[in-house]
């Protein structure tokens, strides 16, 4: 099925999910010293929710899990303010122009780091709404990697900063945070990209409409390029939600 977005020409029956599925298996990916997501059937008595047991006509689950840790997610500023804002207010556009870039974080230190130049020289596009962040090297075990206590790669705040005054609304990356993992609590990278100057006295121009979707996974058979970007998530009314990002190749241009 051909259809338009913004004037660019997309196959929907060609979707390419970069999201990382939600699993209670050792395969599902966890970062922030969480366990794994527990997806069990209710129990009431003798009664299981489960088809398979012979005591339920359908299969009837509870699920635990963190949107945060336990796999791809979309937040919104909520994240790191005192009041309370929610992904679900936040994010009212779904389509978006967007760009694949795949970068190497720099060594500094004890740290990899993904600096603004390494983002700058990818991304020479206009008037983008989301950026999409593959790191290298971009093993399958991004899919079910144990990140707490690893000290993944992240974003510098010079990066983060260059990102929001290109004006881009939507950032997307294959990492569980855009900022370092023991950082003392400055979270620089968040509060750059949304630009919060005051997260107990919100600044009236931070970014209260852009998004951060963290924990992605982008197989290297996608190549680097501009595409159109349908960034879906569930209506929780939280800071965060677990999300679906699909990537459209863009078929034509037209005015």
């Amino acid at each position: 099925m051909i259809a338009k977005i913004n004037n660019f020409e997309i196959d929907l029956s060609k979707p390419i999910d970069i999201s990382i599925p939600l699993t209670n298996t050792d395969e599902n990916p966890i970062a922030w010293y969480i366990e794994k997501p527990v997806i069990e059937p209710v129990i009431f008595g003798d009664w299981i929710g489960k088809v398979s047991e012979g005591k339920s006509s359908t299969n009837f689950n509870n699920i635990f899990f963190n949107p945060h840790g336990h796999g791809t997610h979309t937040e919104c500023l909520g994240h790191i303010t005192n009041d309370f804002f929610s992904i679900n207010q936040s994010l009212k556009q779904f389509f978006f122009s967007a760009k694949l870039i795949t970068v190497e974080p720099e060594k500094i230190g004890e740290d990899y780091v993904i600096t603004k130049e390494s983002i700058s020289t990818s991304l020479n596009v206009t008037s983008l709404e989301a950026i999409i962040i593959r790191t290298l090297p971009n093993q399958k075990e991004k899919k079910s990697r144990k990140y707490s206590n690893t000290n993944p790669p992240y974003l510098s705040e010079e990066a983060a900063i260059f990102i929001c005054e290109s004006e881009i609304q939507h950032l997307l990356i294959d990492l569980p945070s855009v900022d370092k993992e023991h950082d003392e609590g400055k979270l620089l990278a968040h509060k750059a990209f949304w630009n919060v100057k005051d997260t107990h006295n919100v600044n009236s121009d931070a970014r209260f409409n852009a998004t951060i979707t963290e924990m992605i996974y982008v197989s290297d058979e996608i190549e680097d390029g501009n595409y159109i970007l349908n960034l879906q998530i569930a209506s929780f009314e939280n800071d965060a939600s677990p999300s679906k990002p699909i990537l459209y190749k863009i078929l034509d241009f037209r005015m």
